[in-house]
């Protein structure tokens, strides 16, 4: 069954898939980007849906997504499947994205919105005020189009908020909400808060020295100078851009990069949150 790593883009997504991807599928927890390929993402890298979306627009497209699944969960040579995901937990005119029958529990990685905005704004070399509107767009869909098959991995988003709540509220499997800050101030006690999770529902065993090697082999800096030596094809990939992937990490700071209006506008339209 699968186990979902799932946020809203620019959230962290990328630095949990690799602390996971060190940790189970390397032998002694050093990280390098090919390892990242065994967690893959929902729905770009799904190859039946890739082949069906010719053509078809989302709400065909999302008529397949458990199918798509329960092939992944029949053909996987393991108990479960890591898979990550931008997408909310939405329901089109009845498909719903996944149910509980192919899927075990989640991890959901949250970051201040004040933060994503910047990052967006990077990523997709959007104004920040283009990137307010992305994040506010509560019928906002991405693609990964290639080929010329403007519909491959289309991923209905939401806006930041519902994408949030629609992990957060989801009751028919278990998800841990993690703090990109989290992760930031205390990254070794925050994955190891995710393995502790992830005991419910798989064996672990842990390794303490694999765990210090996971969390030293992906610090930002580390992943910024593998990208900066080797390329990230996420970066382009997502993009189709020459722009780095890892750009400010913890550096990434509101209170710097946005004036008061801005700010003032994502706390209002995130209040409650």
């Amino acid at each position: 069954m699968i186990i979902w790593i799932a946020s809203y883009p620019k959230s962290g997504n990328t630095w949990i898939r690799a602390m996971l991807s060190a940790y189970f599928y390397s032998k002694d927890g050093n990280f390098f980007f090919e390892l990242l390929n065994n967690i893959k993402e929902f729905p770009k890298h799904s190859e039946y849906l890739n082949k069906i979306s010719i053509g078809k627009n989302l709400t065909e497209i999302a008529k397949e997504w458990i199918p798509a699944q329960r092939m992944l969960n029949l053909k996987s040579s393991t108990p479960t499947i890591f898979l990550k995901t931008h997408s909310a937990i939405c329901s089109i005119d009845g498909s719903d994205f996944t149910d509980k029958e192919n899927t075990l529990a989640a991890v959901y990685i949250a970051r201040d919105p004040r933060n994503v905005v910047s990052s967006l704004s990077h990523h997709f070399n959007l104004s920040i005020e283009k990137s307010l509107e992305f994040m506010v767009d509560k019928k906002k869909i991405i693609s990964n189009p290639t080929n010329g098959n403007k519909n491959i991995g289309l991923t209905l988003l939401s806006d930041w908020k519902t994408n949030y709540h629609s992990w957060r509220d989801y009751k028919s499997a278990r998800v841990k909400i993690i703090k990109y800050e989290d992760l930031i101030h205390s990254p070794q006690n925050t994955f190891i808060d995710i393995l502790d999770f992830f005991k419910r529902f798989i064996k672990i065993d842990f390794n303490e020295n694999k765990i210090k090697n996971v969390v030293r082999s992906t610090e930002f800096n580390k992943l910024k100078l593998l990208e900066q030596k080797y390329g990230f094809k996420e970066s382009a990939a997502m993009s189709n851009r020459s722009k780095s992937f890892f750009n400010l990490g913890a550096n990434n700071n509101w209170r710097e990069l946005l004036d008061k209006k801005t700010s003032e506008k994502i706390c209002e339209y995130f209040e409650s949150e």
